[in-house]
Parts: structure tokens; sequence; C-alpha cells
């Protein structure tokens, strides 16, 4: 799977989904120089793979340095028309627009327009982000170009109120956002994904290079590249080979987005193979030199390595490096990669810098991320074997000890967490220990692996064991980090941070007067219409002296369910993910005599 957050509800439901029909056989081995087998194996499995999901269209590119060994569309790019998917059909590429704008950033490094570890306030004057005392006593740390590529700015994660809209407001109106905002951390802290920071990057480049944002990607970065379908804009592409976004086989409208520069590319499968070339060659496409080559590599080389809350987690500019489960390839060197996801849309693109392969999927439904991903992992591992004759080894499976929980291990671990999908509370209970997701009401108990770690196990209705997939191979340990107690979660040799130990508040104070029910006052024409009929409410309850959120439309926009607030003032309080120090804030304003929360750009008044 790829190194994005996977929630206990999905897990759980690819897990108990996995058996419903059996995928073609992977071969078993590869001829060298034989890459017919491996679009023969992905041709299968893809096909497969949407009818299983029910996915419109799809598009894949294997790249092996400056030949496209092998590109396809599959199924339909337009249904009405019936249009077929084709690897030049063009789609949102989303997240993957950041590797672009990033890309743009360092040319104008490496110009003398931009210094990527000055403060951005060298390009931005008027850029003076909030920061909050409730986070620490020190002052806020500047905000460098590199920190905002890396995500480790401490910037919000996202403006939600905006973020897709019928006119979305420009991007660069983000910089008043930040400003007006108490930042969730410390810059340098941590990794924390910030789209935020990635429209600001934008700014950044917009005003750097005195060019506008899209304009400025045409001439600088897509046209030199020979991307001729591609464009960077709020909304789909107008071009005939654009693609519509699909649910359930229905055509659905895509609403425009105001952070372009972190997803607003539109882009084909072989507009995109062009970049992988480019990033092979060391900068160079064709006769164009776009990036120089220590440019390249100072994209792909990690730059966190000595941040101690993100364990071993690896993030180059851009490039994520760190990969989990089967997105592992061994005796293969870093595994680049970056995903998309936004309305309709899905996209992977996974590169072995050292072997000079890469892969590119692109799909237009909503329900095809996991296919993108598996059905690019699978081509880049078969891809390596043909090209190197690497194999893979078999996964070893995890076993269980003999011997029950340590009463060490047990009086560590038990306690309450706050993690990114909620809280989470550990308990005895008689011989067994469990671990309560309070957020989706699960249940899971807590085994002693052979190899020290603590893994998961789940039955259903408390009979029936259930394969938990993917996270079958999370193992789990707590461990003291940087004067934190935190939940750390290991898959092969890669850790996350999953959560941090927590102790209730030991007075809620005037927070208590403030439970009950909030509505939403400012929804956009967008939301509104995701959310239809459902209620439109956020409440604030009190669980275990907990003050917690729980989120009634949290379904349709696809937000978290609930939240663990932690007051850090009478007029503010953070939304807690995997450390107990920060967050995003809910803040308390008074307008004209009424008193209403502020959160992520929304605004709440109690029913």
């Amino acid at each position: 799977m790829k190194l994005h957050t996977l929630t206990l509800p999905v897990a759980l439901s690819l897990a108990i989904l996995a058996g419903c029909a059996s995928a073609p056989q992977r071969p078993t081995s590869i001829t060298r120089g034989d890459y017919a087998a491996t679009q023969a194996y992905i041709t299968r499995l893809v096909e497969h793979g949407m009818a299983q999901n029910k996915v419109t269209g799809l598009s894949i590119a294997l790249v092996d340095d400056q030949r496209v060994v092998w590109s396809q569309g599959f199924g339909y790019a337009n249904i009405e028309r019936k249009l077929p998917a084709t690897a030049n059909t063009v789609y949102r590429v989303a997240s993957i627009s950041k590797l672009f704008t990033d890309t743009a950033a360092m040319q104008l490094a490496e110009r003398g327009l931009l210094d990527i570890d000055q403060p951005v306030q060298k390009v931005l004057p008027h850029f003076a982000p909030l920061s909050s005392p409730s986070l620490s006593s020190q002052p806020q740390a500047a905000i460098t170009p590199r920190q905002l590529m890396t995500h480790h700015s401490g910037l919000p994660r996202d403006k939600g109120q905006g973020f897709q809209a019928a006119a979305p407001a420009p991007f660069s109106e983000l910089v008043a956002y930040v400003n007006q905002t108490p930042a969730p951390y410390p810059s340098g802290q941590s990794f924390y994904y910030s789209n935020v920071g990635i429209s600001l990057l934008g700014t950044v480049v917009q005003t750097a290079s005195g060019t506008p944002f899209a304009q400025h990607m045409q001439q600088a970065v897509l046209a030199p590249l020979g991307m001729t379908d591609s464009s960077f804009s709020t909304g789909p592409s107008t071009s005939g080979g654009m693609s519509l976004g699909y649910k359930q086989g229905a055509a659905q409208k895509e609403w425009p987005l105001r952070d372009v520069p972190a997803g607003g590319l539109n882009a084909s499968a072989a507009d995109l193979s062009r970049f992988i070339s480019m990033v092979f060659a060391e900068g160079k496409s064709g006769d164009q030199q776009i990036l120089k080559p220590a440019t390249v590599a100072e994209m792909l080389r990690s730059q966190n390595s000595a941040v101690p809350l993100d364990l071993n987690f690896s993030v180059g500019l851009g490039w994520m490096l760190s990969t989990l489960g089967k997105s592992t390839l061994h005796n293969a060197g870093p595994v680049a990669h970056h995903a998309g996801s936004i309305g309709m849309f899905r996209s992977q693109m996974y590169l072995l810098p050292q072997h000079k392969l890469g892969v590119v999927v692109l799909a237009n439904s909503e329900s095809a991320m996991g296919l993108v991903d598996h059905a690019g992992t699978e081509a880049l591992s078969l891809a390596l074997e043909a090209k190197t004759g690497i194999q893979q080894p078999k996964p070893s499976k995890v076993e269980w000890a003999n011997t029950p929980i340590s009463a060490d291990t047990l009086r560590d671990v038990v306690g309450d967490y706050t993690t990114a999908i909620g809280p989470i509370t550990v308990s005895r209970d008689g011989n067994a220990v469990r671990a309560q997701a309070h957020s989706i009401g699960r249940s899971f108990n807590l085994r002693q692996r052979q190899d020290g770690l603590l893994g998961l196990e789940y039955t259903l209705l408390g009979l029936l064991p259930i394969n938990l997939g993917p996270l079958s191979e999370v193992g789990l340990s707590l461990r003291q980090v940087a004067g934190r107690s935190l939940l750390i979660a290991r898959v092969g040799t890669q850790e996350l941070r999953v959560g941090q130990r927590i102790q209730a508040p030991a007075n809620l104070g005037v927070w208590r007067k403030r439970l009950g029910e909030y509505e939403i006052t400012n929804f956009g024409a967008h939301e509104l219409s995701l959310i239809g009929d459902k209620p439109r409410t956020v409440r604030l309850v009190e669980e275990r002296g907990y003050l917690v959120a729980e989120v009634s439309f949290a379904q349709a926009l696809g937000q978290p369910p609930r939240m663990l607030l932690m007051p850090t003032s009478d007029t503010e309080a953070r939304a807690l993910e995997t450390l107990a120090e920060g967050g995003e804030a809910l803040r308390v304003m008074i307008e004209n005599g009424v008193e209403q929360f502020v959160f992520s750009g929304y605004t709440g008044r109690k029913k």
C-alpha cells in the first residue's frame, strides 16, 4: 500500500471484501528483457480490478529510461460519447501536480531568483504566519521554500472552506488565511502534509517569476517537456481528450479547485512519461535542460533524516521516498513516488531512479485508488525483474508468540492515545488486551508477535476471525521519542508515527458550557451538492473527560468522522492527530454578540 494514512474503517472493509473474487495469477518469474509478460499480466490485473471496483476508465504508461515500453488505456474516458481511454486521455492528476510546482521552484533557484533556505518573506514580504503561544514558548521559526516542499512548514493541511467551488478564490488568497490562522505545528518539527503549503509555494513561484502561475508552468515546465496535452487550471481541461469523472458508472460534475499549485494539473499518462524520462536523464528532455543534474539529485535526496519525530520516514523535495508493504521493492534502491486524489480522479506515479524504471497510472473513478496503486507497484516490480533479473522475496508471514504480553509491556501500553482517526484506548479485559477505536466503534485484540512487536487481531461479532489484509502486517510498539510517548507502527523496516499517549485535561472549564450541536453557516455550493439533505452539523461532546467533535457530514466530505480536541485556552482548542501538542486550531469568536467557532475556514453557531 502507499505511504498515506490507511484508516481502520477502510482497511477493515478492504480485508472483508478481499476474498470476493480471485485475481489473475501473478507470473512466478519473468525472462530478462520480456516486458510483454509484464504487459499481459498487468492487463489482466487492471481488467479484473476495473470490473471489481466499478472503474470506468484507466490509463497506464511504463517507462524504461528514455522510452515508453508500454502504454495503454482501458475502459472509457467518456461513456456518453463512447470515447475509449488511451495513453493520451487527459485526467485530473491531483497531488502529482506538486512535483511540477516543486520543479518550477527549483528552476527559479537555479536562476538565482529564489533561495529555498531563506524565509518565504524574502519573496512575499506580506507573508506573516500566525504562530500560537499554545505550541511553544519560543517564537515561530521562519518558514522556507525547502520546508514547503518537504511538508515541514507546520502550516495547515487545508483551508477546507472554498477548497472546491463554482468560482474559487485565487490560491494566492491563502497567504491572508495563514496570516490569520494559528499554525498547527512549529516549522521543522515533523512531517505534516499541507496543500496550503504547496499553494503558498505556487504564490512564491508566481511572484518570483513575475508571471501568472499557470502561464509560467506552461512556459517553463510543460512546454519544454513536450507535454502538449497538459495544463494547470482550476478545473478540467477543455480539450477533447479530457476524461469525465465517474461514480458507479455515472458521470459526475468536477468542481473547480482553488489550490491549483497543489492539485490543478490536467495531464495524460503519455505526457507524464516524459516527466519521468526527464528525471532519469538528470533533468534533460530532448534538447531541453529542464533542471540541472545536481538539482534532480537534490530533489531525490532524503531531506528529513535529522528530524526525530519522522522516525525513518523519508521525503525528498516533493518526492515521497518511503513505502509500505507491497509498495516496497527490495534490492532496488529508493522508490520515489507520489499519489493523487481529487473528486472522481485517482493517480499514482512510482520511480526506481537507480534502475531508471517508472510507471504512472491514472483513473477517472472515485473507487480506483487501490487499483491504481496495486497496478503501479506490480508493473514496477515485474519491470524490474525483466530489466535486471531482480526478483522480490516472498513476504514473510507474521507469527504469533506463544507467550502473553509481558507485564512490563502492559504497564507501558495501556492508556489513551491520539491518532489520525481519533482517540484510541488500549485496555486490559481479563486475559485479553484490546485497542478500542472510538471513532469507528471497533475493538481489536492486541497479541504478542514473535518479533517482539504487538499485532492486531479482529473477530467479527467476537466469533469469526477476519483477515485484516495490510493491517495484519503492522507491528506496534511504544517508544520515547523527543520527550513523547509515541505509538509506532512498523511494516518490514519502515516505521511510522501512529499516535501519542495522552491524558484527559483536568477540567474542561468553559468548554463544558459549549457542549452541544452547531450548524455550519458557510458551506459552498459544491459541499451542499455532496451533502444534500444530510445534517450539516458538528456536535461537541464530552467523552471520558475528553472534548470530542462529531462531524455529521463527514462521510460526504471525506473528513474524519470525529476529532479529539484539546483545549489550550478559553478560546482555542487543537484538533489532535498523531501528536498531543499542536494540531489545527478550532477557535471561538464573537460576532454580533453571538459566540461561534471557526475551523479550517468554516464557521458554526450553536443551534
